[in-house]
């Protein structure tokens, strides 16, 4: 490892460097949150609904996106910007991060290289423009990795603080996202592997550290455990193990071939060749083996998971903060410099191109890739007519909810109609529930109920549930097809009517499902 006890002036250097590209580029993707017409993504409008309303978990996910949407909104306001503002300021963060494990486990060029090598990394590049929960994540994963890098240097007295507050990172980190636990798989890895991994650690370190994650994760699962633990029922439901399809190559290639857009296509490349490489050659170093231990989990698991069902492209983000490390370090150990400043030179590319994108939606319109923002437009304007319309009705008579079919819709509807909606005396939003028993946060939360539904306007997304919808109700009229543009090619259809007498027909009691609407004559 290299020396801690000075900084040589060429590692001063290659901070500086650090500091000022990781510092232009998250100013750059501020402007460009400041600077977009797009929209919020509907799962991005559904973590600003979180916030309003602060908890120790949601239906799908951990509290600390909503917690930290709270904090930015409090700070400028609900507008959009303000709403993603903690992404690219701690993909920032974490860039500096990852040069201070690549500093003290190989030296100040690798953190340089590892910190441009994450910093660039195109997946990285889309997460600083929205707000995820990978956010958080990568942080406090980068931050726990670190942290186990110094701890051999630290003093003896101080180790047992040190352990603690490794233990509260990774508890953080949870909260951010059920993926740290490959972090934990991670740690369990590499101490069963590694007997200098052992020597930092004692038994009350050990006890220190669990204690420490145990206090911080409690009340996520004490949340889940009076809300008959949803999150972790709503994450196996995505896994969909349940599929017919036992095996899938086809999505095991897919996810695959995915990893190259995700961080790169010669970083992805020198991490999985390398990686083999210095494997089977017995080449590794202590440092390369620790870091592996943090990247193999996380690619395994998810690689498995797409072989036997399905993975989406990000899954797998977790093994990227370590891996950018391991690619940046044997990079420079193997002489490839011109490689990694031409890989770099590509994504940088590719960043700005990016950047242009989301400043001027436009310019990806007439490159023929506007497809790729569809799902961040068009909403603002399918809650204006969808309010509009509840308006005009109200003038027409009561209207006792607005319910929409779609979580999409409702998300979208509860931020851009949150002026309309927060008015004292105007109908509440509602989802109507599709199935036997809830799916979603807002189909839980709240219902479309008999007393509600008396006189309702309903928005039903591209019309797809409106006959089993109208079979719910016992009269519906004024039928109202909106349209809104998305681009050239594409557009964006709410069915707008009122629909009266709400009175649900019987699910089916094996699929949950309403009865398949009658064909009309």
């Amino acid at each position: 490892m290299a020396s801690q006890h000075s900084a040589s002036p060429i590692e001063a250097r290659a901070w500086r460097l650090t500091l000022i590209m990781v510092g232009v580029l998250t100013i750059l993707r501020i402007v460009a949150l400041f600077a977009t017409p797009l929209e919020l993504y509907p799962d991005e409008a559904q973590y600003w609904l979180w916030s309003r309303h602060l908890a120790f978990g949601y239906f799908s996910k951990p509290p600390l996106i909503a917690w930290l949407i709270w904090a930015t909104t409090a700070i400028g306001g609900d507008a959009e910007p303000w709403v993603r503002l903690s992404a690219p300021l701690l993909h920032g963060a974490t860039a500096l991060i990852i040069h201070r494990i690549g500093r003290r486990l190989y030296g100040g060029w690798t953190g340089l290289a590892a910190a441009a090598v994450y910093a660039l990394m195109p997946g990285i590049q889309l997460a600083s423009g929205v707000v995820t929960t990978d956010a958080p994540l990568l942080f406090f994963l980068a931050l726990l990795i670190w942290g186990l890098a110094a701890l051999p240097d630290v003093p003896a007295p101080r180790r047992l603080a040190m352990a603690a507050g490794l233990g509260a990172v990774l508890g953080l980190g949870l909260l951010s996202k059920y993926a740290a636990v490959y972090a934990a798989g991670g740690l369990v890895l590499h101490l069963a592997l590694s007997r200098d991994a052992w020597r930092p650690w004692t038994p009350a370190m050990l006890a220190a550290f669990a204690v420490a994650l145990a206090v911080v994760f409690a009340p996520n699962v004490i949340w889940n455990a009076h809300h008959h633990f949803a999150t972790l029922e709503h994450t196996a439901g995505n896994a969909n193990w349940g599929a017919k399809t036992l095996f899938n190559p086809r999505e095991l290639g897919e996810f695959l071939l995915s990893q190259f857009g995700v961080f790169g296509p010669l970083p992805f490349a020198v991490l999985i060749g390398g990686g083999v490489v210095l494997a089977v050659r017995r080449r590794l170093t202590a440092p390369d083996v620790m870091l592996l231990c943090f990247v193999v989990p996380p690619l395994l698991t998810v690689a498995a998971q797409a072989f036997v069902s399905r993975a989406n492209a990000n899954w797998a983000g977790a093994a990227y903060v370590a891996g950018s490390v391991l690619v940046g370090a044997w990079m420079l150990r193997w002489g490839a410099r011109r490689w990694l400043i031409a890989g770099l030179a590509l994504q940088a590319i590719l960043a700005a191109v990016f950047l242009t994108w989301v400043i001027n939606p436009r310019t990806a319109e007439s490159m023929g890739v506007a497809n790729s923002f569809k799902r961040a437009r068009g909403w603002k304007a399918s809650v204006e007519a969808i309010v509009d319309r509840a308006k005009s009705e109200r003038v027409r008579g009561t209207v006792t909810a607005v319910a929409v079919d779609d979580r999409f819709l409702f998300n979208a509807a509860a931020y851009y109609g949150r002026d309309y909606f927060g008015q004292p005396g105007t109908p509440p939003l509602r989802m109507w529930v599709h199935e036997a028993r809830p799916q979603n946060q807002a189909e839980t939360e709240a219902p479309l109920t008999a007393v509600l539904g008396q006189r309702a306007l309903v928005a039903s997304l591209e019309g797809g549930y409106r006959p089993e919808i109208e079979q719910d109700f016992a009269r519906t009229v004024g039928l109202e097809i909106v349209r809104i543009g998305l681009d050239r090619k594409h557009s964006r259809r709410t069915d707008l009517f009122v629909a009266e007498g709400f009175a649900p027909l019987p699910r089916d009691p094996v699929t949950g499902l309403p009865p398949k609407p009658k064909a009309k004559p």
